[in-house]
């Protein structure tokens, strides 16, 4: 079995299930009002403060807080009249990197 079979095989599921359409009409603020969402989430950082995993939840925040910031007024007004505006595309990019650094550091630059 060669790479693109499986790449195929992965494309049709996602055409099949209609994943993309999914994803853009979920309404990601009920999400946290929603108990079956909501109490695994609490779970699984109770679980990680109990195991001292902060390097983990600290992970988890970074990735929370990206989520959140990509739904922003900010972030939707990068894009105006089909143009990407090259001076709000810049605090995005360095703040991201700035991110990415900070989760690589954490993962593999610094042992326990």
């Amino acid at each position: 079995m060669n790479f693109g079979s499986i790449a195929e095989s992965i494309g049709r599921f996602v055409e099949k299930t209609h994943l993309v359409e999914q994803a853009k009409a979920a309404d990601f603020p009920a999400l946290f009002t929603n108990p079956w969402f909501l109490v695994p989430f609490v779970a699984l950082v109770g679980y990680q403060l109990y195991k001292k995993a902060f390097r983990d939840i600290i992970i988890l925040a970074l990735l929370m807080g990206a989520w959140y910031a990509s739904g922003t007024p900010y972030m939707h007004g990068m894009v105006i009249d089909g143009q990407l505006q090259i001076n709000k595309i810049l605090p995005v990019a360095f703040g991201g990197a700035a991110m990415l650094g900070l989760i690589v550091y954490l993962i593999i630059g610094r042992s326990d």
